[in-house]
């Protein structure tokens, strides 16, 4: 089953139990899945699935800090509900010694030596990570491993 049709299961699922909250996190990632398509005139398929739910787990992340720097916790807890939801939908991601053996190898492999390379590093750290990784934690592996070498 594809992601998209388990999401929409879960939607349908969320209905029939009356469980306000989920359903109403549910429909906020099927309209940014839908605004995606419709912007780009394109079907997503599970990876372009997972990088917006990836940008809606970040928007909620950065909404928490600017919540909780403002004493509203009652709005930032909401927001954390929210991510618990969506980051049911995103595949086991990777551990940091993962991450940090992955990006190694890429660097080697691509011969990269110094900060200036980070560009060329992260470009194709970018396409083989997706999903399976969080990018700021692979921004710092980048970071450490052109440091080091």
């Amino acid at each position: 089953m594809s992601l998209k049709q388990q999401i929409s299961d879960d939607m349908k699922a969320a209905m029939r139990a009356k469980e306000s909250e989920r359903l109403a996190t549910i429909r906020l990632l099927l309209a940014a899945m839908k605004q995606k398509e419709v912007d780009e005139r394109i079907e997503l398929d599970d990876a372009a699935i997972v990088g917006v739910i990836d940008k809606m787990i970040k928007q909620r992340k950065d909404s928490i800090a600017a919540f909780t720097q403002a004493g509203r916790t009652e709005l930032a807890d909401k927001e954390a509900a929210e991510i618990k939801v969506i980051e049911a939908y995103l595949p086991q991601r990777m551990s940091a010694e993962e991450v940090a053996a992955e990006v190694k190898a890429i660097v080697a492999e691509l011969g990269a030596k110094g900060p200036g390379d980070m560009g060329k590093v992260m470009g194709v750290v970018k396409t083989r990570l997706a999903g399976k990784a969080e990018m700021g934690q692979v921004s710092a592996a980048v970071k450490a491993a052109l440091a080091g070498g």
